[in-house]
């Protein structure tokens, strides 16, 4: 279950590089990005990432979004998202269907409705959602139609209807699943083909699947408490990868990169369109 015994102080945004065939996360706190066996050290917060092609990503960091090529190791920025803000960095983030990046920025201390929500698309970065204390759960439904998203803090679960020739949001977001009230918060999460839900929930030891009229089917425990973020991989796209945070919190397995065989397929990951 164990994938990478690296233990990140914050394990998050897992990406299943679909050409590569590897996963790719980031330790957000010690401003590192992952793969099995080796990191890349910057000098910025880095937090997540799409996929450009083989050899090129678009990853988000405190000051915006770069093009890092993974065989030279340079990078390049092409957009600027709150880089006059010192206190805050980027935190989760995904491509969606229509090669668009959705990126979501909060305060470095956890500062309250610091962060908002960003969308770069073609080389325009709009700000979609503003006063978030801590953005996360971004994710799409299969068909395009919807972007999901959440405030850990607010912990409700929100669904944006899209446009479906360019995938802007179109009207408001409506709530889809209320998950307030919990000792645990909804963290990162990752949609199935099928339309399934698959949530981090941190200080639940777990990834929780919910169908799309927000049941919950069935849950996937982790032995690291502070569960961060989902992501489907491997070669059928049935392996469950999870990342962990030992934030905080000390335990054997705190930290770790896991992966599971699981009854589902997920999505491949969409294509990052500069």
């Amino acid at each position: 279950m164990i994938y990478d015994a690296t233990k990140c102080i914050l394990g998050e945004g897992p990406l299943w590089h679909p050409e590569r065939g590897e996963l790719f996360w980031f330790d957000i706190m010690s401003k590192r990005m992952h793969i099995k066996g080796r990191h890349w050290q910057f000098t910025r917060y880095v937090s997540a990432a799409g996929w450009i092609d083989d050899t090129r990503l678009l990853i988000a960091d405190s000051i915006g979004l770069h093009i890092f090529d993974l065989s030279r190791e340079t990078a390049d920025q092409v957009a600027e998202i709150e880089a006059d803000i010192p206190v805050t960095r980027s935190n989760d983030g995904r491509a969606d269907p229509y090669g668009g990046f959705w990126v979501g920025t909060m305060g470095v201390l956890k500062e309250h409705e610091a962060g908002a929500i960003y969308r770069y698309y073609r080389g325009e970065v709009r700000q979609l959602f503003a006063s978030i204390s801590i953005p996360n759960a971004i994710c799409f439904s299969p068909d395009g139609r919807y972007a999901y998203f959440c405030d850990t803090m607010v912990a409700k679960i929100m669904r944006q209807p899209l446009n479906e020739t360019d995938g802007w949001p179109v009207g408001d977001p409506e709530i889809w699943l209320d998950l307030s009230g919990n000792n645990w918060g909804p963290d990162g999460a990752v949609v199935d083909a099928n339309g399934n839900f698959w949530n981090a929930q941190w200080g639940a030891n777990r990834v929780a699947c919910y169908a799309p009229d927000g049941t919950l089917t069935q849950t996937v425990a982790f032995p690291a408490s502070q569960t961060s973020c989902p992501a489907f991989g491997g070669t059928d796209f049935k392996t469950l990868f999870c990342t962990t945070a030992r934030e905080d919190i000390f335990g054997e397995d705190d930290g770790k990169t896991f992966a599971t065989p699981v009854d589902a397929v997920g999505q491949s990951e969409h294509q990052t369109i500069l």
